[in-house]
């Protein structure tokens, strides 16, 4: 008898050595069943290898480990960090915990192994109490250690995907040594929190401590200048990729194409992208047509649509949004009804809740706000605040207040946590210098604890980022900045400068408006870049909020009468202000 299962158990090693194909694999898995062998540790664990390699272990494993009539005795560590790793590398992340768990419920010991792929599992499903339970295993069982460096690796990603940045940075500072994986996860971290200053600043901290970065990092720290807008920065990082010869992989270097793109050098972008050739994804040509929808080039965005179809490699829904963004941007109405149906007739995506924005705002940048209810009311998908957002923006911003009046407050029905939904009915009061139901909601908000979010800008002047808020009083040049503003405002009210007033809605004097309207962070921002920089120096600016029409009018007197270009990123879009005319020809 022993002879003959020994002989059984060798056939099966030997089939599971040579198998290649799912098929064969599942003749085999028929074949331990019936030979009862499902409970051989040595026939278990090359199952699991074999199911693993030919990425079938999800299928075919679990029906031996966790039979009815399974010896959980017979398995080893091995087994479980096969099963835990297939699980957390696909899209069934939270059976890799629930195989974790069943590990120590069968007091079988976890090894070096066992925990990066643990932690990735929870930092896949983002609980967060979750993960910390894992990291109080990790220091039991001893592996918080500089020889595991690994596993705190992973744990400085797991709390950062489970946006506990503090907790991953205490991680990352207590460790005993850091490689260039343990800076990337931390730098990373930063970035896909917005916390993008952090990301630069930890970066910088990485080269004084003489840790080589490589292609992930810089990756990160491009995302990061992409945010931030820091155009010399991302320059530099460019310069220093070649000088230190790290890997141009295909991530790598549409990361510089996306962060020229943002950071307002859509040009050098579209010289990067033409450099690819034959090596161009299809992120290469959405990252270009997003960066041209960015800066009003419709036409330019729909031309290299065009060619990117005629290269053969077919749009996703999100080259679509950058497409129908283009042509909101740039007043393209009917190119961007033409593209929208497209979507369905020629590439069978159907259209997201994304795409109907875009609609949304196309019909509501042009003025045509009647004809994008029309299109709201007609979606096959039920609108999201955000559309419904959108379009009380575009009765605002055209004069339907009644209508923006009527959906605001259906929005503040729906939704009456959201303190955007009050800033928009607050505005239409405002609007309608009805300053009675202006204050009443105000107080709303006051009960509530809510808060409209204030302007901010940020400049990069010598590699340095300053950042300014409406009214900022804080900066060391304060003094300066104000005497600067004073200045650009006499000399562009004699070029023929009215300041907007209506765009203050508040219930004061036109004078005290007028000051309320020179305290913006983009005007603050454009004086210290005046004092700062020399004369004929671009000014580039970054913005949180969408640019005010009083704002915008100012800019284009100030390029004119101080020669200067003056690139501004709002929330939206770029604009490009030179000799008193914007790209964007007042349409934004």
């Amino acid at each position: 008898m022993f002879v003959k299962k020994r002989a059984a158990e060798q056939q099966c090693l030997h089939l599971l050595e040579t198998c290649n194909t799912l098929i064969n694999l599942n003749l085999i898995h028929a074949q331990i069943l019936k030979l009862g062998l499902q409970n051989n540790p040595l026939v278990l664990t090359k199952f699991t290898q074999t199911s693993s390699q030919l990425n079938a272990i999800i299928d075919y494993a679990p029906s031996l480990l966790f039979a009815p009539d399974a010896k959980t005795h017979l398995y080893d560590t091995f087994l479980y960090n096969t099963l835990i790793r297939a699980y957390a590398q696909s899209t069934a992340t939270a059976a890799a915990v629930d195989v974790y768990k069943t590990m120590l419920r069968n007091d079988v010991m976890p090894n070096k192994f066992t925990y990066p792929f643990v932690l990735k599992a929870c930092a896949g499903v983002g609980r967060l109490h979750l993960g910390e339970s894992v990291h109080a295993s990790v220091v039991k069982f001893g592996f918080d250690v500089d020889t595991h460096i690994h596993v705190l690796n992973t744990m400085v990603h797991m709390y950062c995907c489970c946006r506990s940045i503090k907790s991953a940075r205490k991680v990352f500072d207590e460790m005993p040594k850091c490689d260039s994986v343990s800076w990337s996860a931390m730098i990373g971290g930063y970035t896909r929190m917005g916390i993008s200053t952090s990301a630069v600043d930890l970066f910088r901290e990485m080269q004084i401590a003489g840790v080589p970065p490589d292609e992930v990092t810089m990756v990160s720290v491009l995302s990061a200048c992409s945010d931030l807008g820091a155009l010399e920065l991302g320059r530099w990082i460019e310069t220093y990729i070649q000088r230190q010869n790290i890997t141009k992989s295909m991530e790598l270097c549409n990361a510089l194409i996306d962060m020229f793109a943002k950071c307002g050098d859509v040009d050098k972008a579209l010289r990067l992208f033409e450099t690819l050739n034959g090596r161009k994804t299809i992120v290469s040509w959405t990252s270009v047509i997003v960066g041209m929808a960015m800066h009003g080039r419709g036409l330019e965005a729909a031309s290299l649509f065009e060619k990117m179809k005629d290269s053969g490699i077919a749009p996703d829904d999100v080259t679509f949004i950058g497409l129908l963004s283009a042509c909101s941007h740039a007043g393209l109405v009917n190119e961007g009804l033409k593209y929208f149906d497209s979507m369905t007739m020629h590439f069978h995506i159907t259209p997201k809740i994304e795409h109907y924005g875009c609609m949304v705002d196309l019909f509501s940048r042009a003025g045509l706000v009647k004809e994008a209810l029309e299109f709201v009311n007609k979606m096959p998908i039920d609108p999201n605040p955000v559309i419904w957002r959108t379009l009380t923006a575009a009765c605002r911003l055209h004069g339907e207040l009644n209508l923006g009046e009527t959906i605001t407050k259906q929005l503040i029905e729906t939704d009456p946590s959201h303190e955007s939904n009050y800033v928009l009915l607050s505005n239409i009061y405002g609007k309608m210098c009805n300053w009675e139901k202006k204050n009443m909601v105000r107080n709303m908000m006051d009960k509530k604890g809510m808060r409209k979010i204030p302007g901010s800008s940020m400049i990069e002047v010598d590699n340095k980022i300053y950042e300014f808020v409406a009214g900022d009083r804080t900066h060391d040049l304060y003094k300066e900045i104000h005497e600067m503003i004073d200045e650009m405002s006499k000399k562009i009210k004699m070029a023929g400068y009215i300041p907007s007033t209506s765009e203050v809605l508040l219930d004061i004097g036109e004078e005290d408006k007028e000051d309320a309207l020179n305290k913006h962070s983009e005007k603050l921002a454009i004086a210290f870049g005046l004092l700062k920089t020399p004369p004929g120096t671009r000014i580039r600016i970054v913005k949180n909020l969408r640019v005010c029409g009083d704002c915008h009018s100012a800019t284009k007197f100030v390029s004119k009468i101080y020669d200067r270009e003056i690139i501004v990123r709002d929330r939206n879009r770029f604009h490009h202000f030179r000799d008193g005319v914007c790209s964007c020809k007042d349409f934004w």
